[in-house]
């Protein structure tokens, strides 16, 4: 009779045996880890008072071959490497804490203010009058503010940077169609900062001339985008030629000048305000979701006392794990990342730069304890703003 498989066999120990000398493993281990997170701020100690930087490269990386040799096969080799790779990464951060508690976390180049200046300005924004980009420079600023436009995003740019215009209103991303990435590679080239956002609700109308009738419309103008972007509507009216636009405002500036009751075009209620055009039918769009995000953008190294929101941008080491490494300061700070984005590095192949929103104040200790942290482990780190 063949007896059934208890498990214990040739010697084998018990499930619940073999769990208690892995709690015992782990009270080592734990024990051993405070262990050297207790020399880890000696050594942050004797490096607060001698002007030594936290983070050494080479020396790392000398310590981790060393320490994957003493493994006996290539698993275990990997796996001690990454092990002590975190224990790395968590003594850095512990050494980055007290440097800034000891006040020797050096000032962030950025002035706290309780607001911008909003009265004697001037404004720039890209596009044309009547655009979304105009509406939202006044939904920020005021229907009075000095403004004035530019047909390039550079131009817009340039002229905070030499100094023409205070403030540029610029869009950074539209919830359906992505980031504005020229605005994104900008950011980068300019000493320019964001200091303020604001959110502008895409909502497209048909726009025609006062007393204008639906039926006696023959041809809509508007950007090849808008009209993609009202396909649905549109094409429930066959009988009108549809003829692509610089953009938006153009197209309603066009029907208001021409005065044919026979043209219409689609763009914003803002456009039709602003060139006494009527709104023949309000949300046309397929997508009632739209909305495009524009910043506010100076060349003053400022920020709000209540700003909620830090952009940066950085680059990291061509490895495996680096940008890993770099994002574990936003968990070991208990700050929120909302966004993350990449574009690719000018003349480097396959080599990225990363653009990440997240929840903070430059005034915050957490805030500063990872800038510290990506400052000195990232390559390049740009604060681009706090709004």
């Amino acid at each position: 009779m063949k007896l059934p498989c208890t498990g214990k066999d040739n010697g084998m120990k018990d499930l619940q045996e073999l769990r208690l000398e892995i709690d015992d493993v782990d009270q080592q281990i734990t024990e051993l880890f405070e262990r050297r997170m207790e020399i880890s701020e000696e050594v942050a100690r004797y490096k607060i008072a001698n002007g030594r930087k936290v983070f050494d490269k080479e020396r790392e990386h000398s310590k981790l071959e060393s320490l994957g040799a003493m493994a006996h096969n290539d698993f275990n080799r990997h796996g001690v490497q990454e092990l002590f790779s975190q224990i790395m990464s968590m003594s850095r951060k512990l050494q980055y804490q007290l440097l800034e508690e000891s006040g020797v976390s050096g000032r962030l180049p950025f002035i706290e203010v309780d607001d911008i200046d909003r009265e004697n300005i001037r404004v720039v924004y890209q596009g044309v009058e009547g655009a979304y980009s105009h509406a939202a420079m006044q939904q920020f600023f005021g229907k009075d503010v000095n403004c004035f436009h530019v047909r390039t995003f550079r131009d817009a740019m340039e002229a905070i940077a030499e100094g023409s215009a205070d403030y540029a209103v610029l869009p950074i991303e539209n919830s359906s169609a992505g980031i504005v990435a020229d605005n994104y590679d900008l950011l980068v080239n300019f000493e320019n900062y964001i200091v303020g956002e604001q959110i502008v609700k895409v909502e497209h109308a048909l726009l025609g001339l006062p007393g204008t009738k639906q039926e006696k419309i023959r041809k809509v103008y508007s950007h090849e985008q808008a009209l993609s972007q009202c396909e649905g509507y549109l094409y429930r009216n066959p009988e009108w030629q549809l003829i692509p636009y610089d953009n938006t405002a153009r197209a309603a500036k066009k029907v208001a000048e021409d005065g044919d009751p026979a043209q219409a075009a689609v763009g914003s209620i803002f456009a039709a305000e602003y060139f006494g055009l009527e709104v023949l039918q309000e949300k046309i769009n397929d997508n009632e979701a739209n909305s495009t995000r524009f910043i506010v953008v100076t060349n003053q190294r400022i920020f709000r006392h209540g700003a909620k929101k830090i952009s940066i941008c950085f680059e990291v080491p061509h490895s495996s794990g680096s940008l890993y490494n770099i994002l574990s300061h936003f968990i070991y700070n208990n700050l929120n990342m909302n966004k993350i984005e990449s574009r690719p590095i000018p003349g480097r192949n396959w080599e990225y730069r990363f653009f990440i929103d997240f929840d903070g104040n430059l005034a915050d200790g957490a805030v500063k304890n990872a800038l510290r942290g990506i400052r000195e482990e990232a390559i390049n780190m740009k604060i681009l703003g706090n709004y």
